[in-house]
């Protein structure tokens, strides 16, 4: 968790809520056909629960996050500009949303998907 101190209070940031922000940044980035399972539990896990978070997985260590993002991306689209995008992108909307430094974000490539032409 993420804590932020000021003149009326406390602010927590959960893990989750940064993980939705990351998750949702990627999937509206061009070429970005949705997220995978970052191992075999939890794409098995992801079968019983739906959870909107899968493929993000977020590291806090007290001064700044790191995100690693596991993506599926469309054929046919250049995958270094699809994932450098992704992650500037990524960046953008987390330090927008929150205020708080994100130092990398390590985007992994787990497919390719050709899109129905229809």
């Amino acid at each position: 968790m993420s804590e932020s101190n000021n003149k009326y209070g406390n602010i927590y940031v959960s893990h989750h809520a940064i993980a939705t922000i990351a998750c949702q940044s990627a999937l509206e980035s061009y070429g970005v056909v949705g997220l995978a399972a970052k191992n075999l539990v939890e794409g098995l896990a992801q079968v019983l629960v739906k959870d909107p978070t899968l493929g993000v997985e977020v590291h806090y260590d007290g001064k700044a996050i790191q995100i690693d993002l596991y993506i599926i991306i469309e054929y046919g689209t250049r995958i270094t500009s699809v994932a450098s995008s992704v992650a500037d992108s990524v960046v953008y909307q987390v330090q927008r949303a929150l205020g708080i430094p994100v130092s990398h974000v390590d985007v992994h490539v787990r497919g390719l998907r050709i899109s129905n032409p229809d």
